[in-house]
């Protein structure tokens, strides 16, 4: 019988090598107290044997166990050349990366020593850096990417990391403040029925990140950054209410809706004048609500956690960029030194409404609005001192012929075409019927939707009109050139002020009582005043003509325009309210609510980070996801492996791996039990539960 010979496995490479310690590094610090860090080499390294004679250090045995110890030694000593000591768990994290490069598992790009001395934060006697090669690149995306998710077992120093981030870019002015929220899951008690207050019952959920802000912090500054609003920490159901009731106007390229009717994918008009849309909307339920009112007398309604884009005089003396603040956060701290202290934002071009037909030139309209006599009784007229306003009347109205009365009346007669034999209704009453005008008097004229809410061009030749009409300028020394405009009519008051506030300006209005008054003259005789006067005062943006009329334009034009200002005056309670949160898509966040005041919803400037964002519904990440502002940063943590949301709750972290997986700027971050950064052990029962749900056929909960 013949024997097949055997093939025989080929002896392992044998290698040595050596190693000098430098003198200046005493051999302790390389091989531990008591050989500590010896022993964990020689634990590691079974087949070379490793020799210290003096500051020498030598080992043989396999040529590729040998090649990593050299290696090994060379990673310690870039290390204490840094200053900061090897330990044993140093020393067995820097043996499985190495193992992991040799094996190419690894891309080979990162050294332990690269990974042990990167610096993150030192607070309070302690330095803060990554301690496995999984933990530096989540590290590094953070400063590479605007959203970056940490995605892992407990322990692997998803949130420590992250929150260490977050310090270091606050202290390093990146972000204007830090906001760290989490979902309140409750375990087995509902939190309505848990004891104490509000923040009582949610101190629990939240306790993981105070605990790792005080490891980061001087604990006695974080309640004075707290209460400042520079920190804030809240659960994720609390953290989106920026809210505003239900019936709050906010403006659309249609007029004014409001906000609870507003749907995804509904046009507002954002503070550049141009529409953009609604990317989200969330019902926030009944909630504190509170008056905001700036200094013209415009005013809105919202929640305590409503966001407002604000300056202060010193931000606007020392060229600062605009701050974002809650309105809770004003209260209280409204004056300085008797001035208001927040500005707020203005439109910066007049709101874009889509251009629409009119049966009366605009400007003509204005002119007729302010000195015109629209009672249909009698043919209608015009009023004025200055020829040129009747010429520009007779070029704007066609078919109509203005015709000088005698002093300052002038009368608006049809003109009849060539062949006429049928007296035709006088185009100018035929016009005011259409827009519901004929019949009002200066006590009840006003300014018809069709123009109100028509393109800029039109709305100014309107204001432009009634300004000519009844409008003057008013000068002062050392200050810009304000209009002031008188009117009966409270109407035709509050539309003035609209086409005003929707140019970008602002006006103010006062009420000048009829008793009491001193009467008029006309023709000699005195005309007592039966209707209170509302006095209007505007500051239009200097790049608007208040003014077609030489003389005002020319009076207004020396004096110099514009500048117009908006500060808050008071915040007061106004009560509880069902409340709705709306995200847009415009580039600052902001929105035109009530009274052309401009407000939003997102968080600029700001480091977010949302933990344990497992136990969020695919509702709330997206939410949270559409809530980034500019200059923000987010970094979401979470193990998919940890659900406790109640049964067919989709878990957002697992749904939005498949969403969001390949899309730039978000980085996904994946850490295992070899990142587990606390006791050894930790990491071994990790590894049995994952092989146990392996074997089970178990994924978690979905």
């Amino acid at each position: 019988m013949t024997q097949t010979p055997t093939a025989q496995t080929p002896a392992p490479k044998q290698a040595r090598a050596r190693f000098t310690v430098p003198a200046s590094h005493p051999m302790v610090t390389v091989l531990g107290s008591g050989d500590a860090l010896l022993r964990v080499i020689e634990t590691a390294f079974p087949a070379a044997d490793i020799h210290v004679r003096g500051n020498e250090i030598s080992a043989a045995g396999d040529a590729t166990e040998v090649a990593l110890i050299q290696r090994l030694f060379d990673e310690m000593m870039l290390v204490l050349r840094t200053g900061q000591p090897m330990t044993e768990d140093a020393v067995e994290r820097s043996i499985a990366m190495l193992r992991a490069t040799e094996s190419g598992e690894g891309d080979g790009e990162e050294t332990p020593a690269e990974v042990l001395t990167q610096n993150i934060l030192s607070s309070r006697g302690r330095t803060i850096r990554p301690k496995t090669l999984n933990q530096k690149r989540y590290v590094d995306a953070i400063d590479k990417h605007t959203i970056v998710f940490g995605i892992g077992p407990a322990g692997t120093g998803k949130t420590y990391l992250a929150m260490a981030k977050a310090v270091q870019a606050l202290q390093s002015k990146q972000v204007n403040r830090i906001i760290l929220t989490r979902p309140a899951v409750e375990a087995g008690e509902r939190l309505g029925f848990l004891p104490g207050t509000l923040y009582e019952k949610i101190d629990p959920y939240l306790r993981p990140l105070y605990d790792a802000l005080h490891d980061m912090l001087d604990p006695d500054s974080i309640p004075r950054l707290m209460a400042a609003g520079t920190i804030e920490v809240a659960p994720l159901a609390y953290m989106r209410g920026r809210a505003q009731p239900t019936f709050t106007n906010v403006l659309t390229p249609d007029g004014w809706r409001p906000i609870g009717d507003l749907r995804v994918g509904d046009l507002v008009i954002g503070s550049n004048g141009e529409p953009t849309p609604v990317l989200g909307v969330y019902p926030q339920g009944e909630k504190d609500i509170y008056r905001v009112t700036a200094q013209d007398g415009s005013w809105t309604l919202c929640c305590g956690e409503h966001l407002w884009t604000v300056r202060t005089a010193s931000d606007k003396r020392r060229d600062e960029p605009w701050r974002v603040l809650e309105t809770r956060e004003m209260i209280g701290s409204l004056r300085t030194a008797h001035a208001r202290r927040y500005e707020l934002p203005m439109l910066t071009a007049p709101v874009c409404f889509p251009e629409r037909e009119v049966p009366v030139d605009p400007y003509a309209l204005g002119l007729l609005l302010g000195d015109g006599c629209l009672t249909g009784t009698t043919t209608p007229s015009f009023a004025t001192e200055d020829p040129e306003l009747a010429e520009a009347l007779e070029g704007s109205l066609h078919g109509v012929s203005v015709r000088h009365k005698g002093g300052p009346d002038y009368v608006l007669n049809g003109v009849k075409a060539q062949g006429d034999v049928v007296t035709l209704e006088n185009p100018v009453t035929r016009s005011l019927r259409d827009l519901d005008l004929l019949g009002t008097r200066s006590h009840s004229t006003f300014v018809p939707d069709t123009y109100l809410y028509n393109s800029a061009p039109v709305r100014l030749a309107v204001l432009q009109g009634l300004l000519d009409a009844g409008g003057d300028p008013v000068t002062q020394a050392d200050r810009t050139c304000r209009v002031q405009y008188s009117t009966a009519s409270i109407m035709l008051r509050d539309d003035v002020i609209a086409l005003v506030r929707s140019l970008g300006g602002v006006a103010y209005t006062r009420r000048r009582a009829a008793e009491g008054r001193a009467p008029g003259l006309a023709q000699g005789r005195e005309v007592h005043h039966r209707h209170d006067a509302h006095i209007v005062d505007i500051r239009l943006p200097e790049d608007i003509e208040p003014f077609r009329l030489a003389r005002k334009a020319e009076k207004y034009r020396m004096a110099g325009g514009g500048r117009p200002m908006r500060f808050i005056d008071s915040i007061e309670p106004a009560g509880r309210e069902e409340a709705v949160c709306i995200q847009v898509a415009a580039e600052d966040s902001l929105y035109v609510t009530q009274d052309y005041l401009l407000t939003h919803n997102t968080l600029n400037d700001a480091f977010i980070i949302l933990d344990e964002a497992q136990n969020t519904s695919a509702e709330q990440m997206k939410m949270f996801l559409t809530r980034l502002g500019f200059d923000s940063k987010i970094v979401i943590t979470g193990d998919v492996t940890q659900v406790d949301l109640p049964n067919g709750t989709k878990s957002g972290l697992r749904q939005v791996q498949e969403i969001l997986d390949g899309v730039e700027d978000v980085h996904f971050s994946r850490l295992t039990s070899q990142d587990v950064v606390r006791h050894k052990l930790v990491g071994r029962i990790v590894d049995a539960y994952e092989k146990y749900d392996s074997r089970a056929g178990h994924n978690g909960k979905q």
